[in-house]
């Protein structure tokens, strides 16, 4: 059903999404079929304590990362960091567009899965926390009509190597066809 890459030596994938829509989740899976390496676009941007890196900092070990690997998988948006890059290296890219509610749901469910501590894509010291903010990111800011028409435009930029993932079905249908070996 999805035109998904076949596993080969330098394979590139580029997943984007918003926030909660299992993109770190769907990373580590693909890295682990294929045996690549994940850089997990949240570790790179917090320091122990949910602090912010400064930009420079993040953007070398994006560079860094990118210019050692022939093969990788890369979660999150930050188009800050090697944005255009990344995509136009991609042999795949996967976007994640579920819906709030889902999205909601999985943050929450995040959280009490790893409270008092912190999840594997994560910067050290960044114990998971929910808080007002984070909620109204997921619910609303960070699924406006820009990122919207961001992600149209990626989907438009590379139809060939683009995969739009819109509900759970269609995120089950994908997890699937990998397992299979298509």
């Amino acid at each position: 059903r999805y035109q998904l890459c076949q596993g080969a030596v330098g394979m590139k994938i580029a997943i984007l999404g918003f926030s909660g829509c299992g993109k770190s989740t769907l990373a580590r899976l693909l890295g682990e079929k294929h045996q690549l390496p994940v850089l997990h676009l949240d570790s790179v941007h917090f320091e122990a304590g949910w602090v912010e890196k400064e930009r420079s900092v993040e953007l070398r070990e994006v560079q860094a990362f990118l210019d050692s690997h022939d093969g990788w998988v890369i979660d999150g948006n930050y188009s800050n960091l090697e944005q255009q890059r990344r995509l136009a290296e991609a042999d795949q890219i996967i976007l994640l567009e579920l819906n709030r509610f889902v999205c909601l749901w999985r943050v929450l469910k995040r959280w009490l899965t790893y409270r008092g501590s912190t999840r594997p894509d994560m910067a050290a010291d960044c114990n998971e926390k929910i808080d007002g903010e984070f909620l109204r990111w997921v619910l609303f800011v960070g699924r406006n009509a820009k990122k919207k028409a961001q992600y149209d435009s990626i989907a438009q930029s590379y139809p060939h190597k683009c995969i739009r993932i819109r509900s759970v079905r269609q995120q089950r249908e994908l997890l699937e066809q990998m397992k299979r070996g298509n």
